[in-house]
């Protein structure tokens, strides 16, 4: 069985798979004072709701992460609790997808994954959008190539930006509002927020398509099903679409 790690800035998600199948995953917050040994216990109480165990059940480790001092502590904790060396997505690692960027070891290992994956599943031109801590959008070629895409703050970053420097305003739940022209504050916040950023990335998939032709478009992330439901663009929802790329990545590796 494969672990597969996804380690972002806000959050670490981990997927445990049989073969193809994605038997579990797991959302925890990233935390980058977390030691080697904090990360095996963890670990070890994911399993163990399904009745596994380090020594028995995991035979391959495979890692995306953009925390360079996380990324130590799971290589660590890969070589002492399971005694072999975890696959981390850098430069080196055999994609089977050409990265048409200046300079492709700038792209971040969850967008690689994202490519791939979303490569495998629904082909190309393919378009994923990114819910993390910042909103990613990647454009895939017709023949698989990864051509680049667009950063942009991610919504809870934005939010926690607007809260920080407007005193009057407090923070809120983020859900849709009843209605779009917001009826207090909240609802107007909530209301900007949720179809401000589904506008937003409309309007930039829409730019991506003048270039690339009708695509197909992808989303995931942490906060992707909560607003994929008001965006024009979005046609597929792959919550777990990073961890998918990066099994795939890793059988490459094999």
């Amino acid at each position: 069985m494969l672990l597969a790690v996804d380690a972002g800035n806000t959050h670490t998600v981990v997927g445990l798979f049989d073969g193809s199948e994605l038997v579990d995953h797991w959302r925890i917050a990233t935390n980058a004072e977390r030691t080697s040994d904090e990360l095996a216990l963890m670990f070890q109480q994911f399993l163990g709701f399904h009745g596994f165990s380090f020594d028995d059940a995991i035979t391959g480790v495979a890692v995306c992460s953009g925390v360079p001092i996380v990324t130590a502590a799971l290589r660590d904790m890969t070589s002492r609790y399971f005694g072999f060396q975890a696959m981390v997505l850098e430069p080196g690692v055999r994609t089977g997808m050409p990265i048409l960027y200046d300079n492709p070891k700038e792209v971040g290992a969850d967008r690689i994954a994202n490519a791939v994956g979303a490569f495998v599943s629904y082909g190309g031109p393919s378009i994923v959008v990114d819910f993390g801590t910042a909103t990613t959008i990647e454009a895939i070629s017709r023949k698989g190539e990864y051509l680049g895409g667009a950063i942009v703050p991610g919504i809870e970053i934005s939010m926690d930006a607007l809260f920080g420097r407007a005193a009057g305003l407090r923070r809120v739940e983020l859900v849709a509002p009843k209605e779009v022209i917001g009826k207090s504050t909240v609802e107007s916040i909530q209301s900007g927020a949720i179809y401000g950023f589904s506008g937003q990335v409309d309007a930039i998939v829409r730019l991506f398509e003048a270039e690339l032709g009708k695509c197909k478009v992808i989303a995931t992330g942490g906060l992707a099903e909560l607003i994929s439901p008001h965006t024009r663009c979005i046609q597929h929802l792959e919550p777990w679409l990073t961890l998918y790329g990066l099994r795939t990545i890793f059988e490459r590796n094999q």
